[in-house]
């Protein structure tokens, strides 16, 4: 019998970028049935066939189909050598595995294929822009901002030469390009670090048609302070005409806004883009976009029906997980929906969401167990001004083992707490979360899929997205006061 394959052991570097070619036949269908086999697996969020998913990358709408990448490793639950594998779906819902398409195999992205984008050139061409990492003597880094086309038959063409290369004043911490439209004119903005170590965003614009030229117009202008000493992920949206900038800051003081996690994902709403200045104009606050324990790189762009769709990371750089041990790490977020409501940066699942209920219930929980059937589910509650409940979730039988939910309407605050649960990790960074919501109503829907939490505050007021490790027994619900709720049962 065959040993059973340890992948939470050390990675040494050669094994992180080991050939794909040298991986037999046998690793991989064991590492397969580990994954497949995993008490962690979800039932209808979008996770790695094998190994680490991280990222998503390239979210876009092609050929009559959403087409949604993701950086991947896919030979163990480690940041190794990434590739870009793609999802597409009619729905957002529904989604097609196509497969590994984007590899490292040139020396432009010899070490990698990182994060980035994609926008349609026409109805058969697909621009993506990503990052190349390579590595030289001495472990010395290079990283290029690179060009293909994705083709309406499946197949890649890769540009001879990068498109851009790091300018001057800049570390090879420079990554991750975002396209997007403004002003009829197709720009891009890449995360960078300063030769001086601080966080910034450059902006580069196209010109030509094409997309294989492009200038650099300098750093993006959105904040007075300090953005720590890197920023990945960046994201340039527009809503009702307004810019969103999404965006992820290492090392950001906290002083300047307020996070628990390893590094936040944040966002920041302006009145418009100045191109000639490359300004985020009257650029309000930062504000956390998520209040769970992971998330993290959520990409967003306006899809063409007017929408504007984000997807997100469930997980964090430097955060090792449970799921390791059976041969994978990290899943994508629901897709939501972005919006502006007064001022204030909205998310919520789209609506197509609708079609994996089965099963409506209209339960009250209490402190007498709720049994079912699995932890994939919806769960629909409402509470009035003044009421104050606290929920348990992912609980066995006698509620020694949950996560809890407790919740104060009078004074708008929702608190997280998986202290509780079998298996312990991450707990450098706390055991609770919280949120502050507009004071006099909650209503909260809870997506839980068997070892994730999505919980969406007053149709996306605030948001607070999980990573949840238990046993599969416990699928029981409790409540501390009765609370009549609506439950449904997700399938995909």
């Amino acid at each position: 019998m065959m040993a059973k394959t340890d992948y939470t052991k050390p990675w040494t570097s050669a094994e992180r970028y080991r050939p794909y070619a040298d991986y037999s036949a046998d690793y991989v269908t064991a590492l397969t049935t580990a994954v497949d086999t995993s008490a962690y697996k979800n039932t209808y969020h979008i996770q790695p066939k094998t190994g680490l998913l991280n990222d998503p990358n390239g979210f876009s709408f092609f050929n009559g189909k959403y087409h949604l990448f993701y950086q991947v490793f896919p030979y163990g639950p480690v940041h190794g050598l990434k590739s870009w594998a793609l999802m597409t779906s009619p729905d957002l819902i529904h989604w097609t595995d196509e497969g590994l398409k984007l590899f490292p195999d040139t020396i432009f992205d010899s070490h990698g294929a990182y994060s980035g984008s994609a926008l349609p050139l026409s109805e058969k061409e697909l621009f993506l822009f990503y990052t190349g990492n390579t590595r030289g003597e001495n472990n010395s880094r290079d990283a290029y901002q690179n060009g293909a086309i994705y083709t309406q038959t499946g197949d890649i063409h890769k540009f001879d030469a990068p498109l851009l290369r790091t300018p001057e004043g800049y570390t090879d911490h420079f990554r991750d390009p975002m396209i997007f439209d403004a002003h009829g004119h197709k720009f891009a903005i890449i995360g960078a670090q300063t030769c001086e170590e601080k966080g910034t965003v450059v902006l580069a614009q196209a010109t030509n048609d094409s997309l294989t030229a492009w200038d650099y117009k300098g750093q993006l202008q959105f904040a007075q302070e300090e953005m720590g000493y890197m920023i990945e992920c960046p994201n340039l949206v527009f809503i009702d005409k307004k810019p969103v900038l999404l965006f992820c800051p290492q090392g950001l003081d906290k002083s300047i806004a307020d996070y628990d996690n390893v590094f936040p994902n944040m966002y920041v709403i302006a009145d418009d883009f100045d191109v000639e200045s490359a300004t985020l104009t009257q650029a309000g606050k930062l504000h956390n976009l998520d209040d769970g324990f992971e998330v993290y790189a959520t990409q967003a762009f306006n899809a063409p029906d007017g929408r504007v769709l984000a997807s997100s990371w469930l997980g964090l750089p430097d955060l090792d997980v449970p799921s390791q041990a059976d041969g994978w790490q990290g899943m994508l977020s629901l897709v939501k929906e972005l919006t502006l409501k007064n001022g204030q940066l909205y998310q919520y699942p789209v609506v197509e969401t609708i079609s994996l209920r089965h099963e409506k219930q209209n339960i009250t929980l209490s402190e007498v167990a709720t049994t079912i059937d699995s932890n994939s589910y919806e769960l629909e509650i409402e509470l009035s001004q003044d009421e104050e409940n606290e929920l348990y979730l992912f609980a066995n039988d006698d509620n020694s083992s949950h996560v809890s939910l407790k919740i104060d309407v009078k004074n708008g605050k929702i608190e997280l707490n998986r202290a509780n649960l079998p298996v312990s990790w991450s707990e450098n960074y706390g055991v609770t979360r919280s949120t502050q919501f507009t004071p006099g109503k909650a209503k909260l829907n809870i997506f839980a899929d068997t070892s994730s939490l999505e919980i969406f505050v007053n149709d996306g007021e605030k948001v607070m997205s999980s990573r949840i490790f238990t046993v599969p027994e416990n699928t029981y619900l409790f409540a501390k006061n009765s609370l009549p709720a609506t439950i449904w049962q997700l399938k995909k």
